[in-house]
């Protein structure tokens, strides 16, 4: 259950990303949700092997090479989704850091899972 809630949390931030950043364009909450899953999955395989392969730059520049790498995932998606559509990587930047800061908005509302 807590998978799919954080699922529909990450479509639900695409979206309003999406919303907000100008160049960065969904066709609807679907598309959103399949946009997140895709980025996750992206990062989750071909951003790990990524950030193993460049942990001495990423150490050199304090994790900006981490942001970019997250950045080239979301380009990523882009290519290969039709309802997902950036101007680039200025605007994949921009909506990469409004992505984090709504999923952390929404990490407070819900709070700590310390039972």
């Amino acid at each position: 259950m807590k998978l799919i809630v954080e699922i529909l949390l990450m479509g639900l931030a695409v979206f309003l990303g999406a919303k907000i950043v100008p160049g960065v364009q969904v066709d609807g909450y679907g598309s959103a949700i399949i946009a997140a899953v895709l980025i996750a999955l992206a990062n989750s395989t071909i951003g790990f092997i990524l950030r193993l392969f460049t942990f001495p730059i990423n150490f050199l520049t304090l994790g900006l090479m981490s942001f970019i790498i997250t950045v080239l995932m979301i380009l990523l998606v882009d290519y290969l989704m039709a309802g997902f559509n950036t101007t680039g990587f200025w605007a994949a930047a921009l909506l990469a850091i409004v992505i984090a800061l709504i999923k952390a908005v929404f990490g407070a509302i819900a709070g700590s899972d310390k039972d």
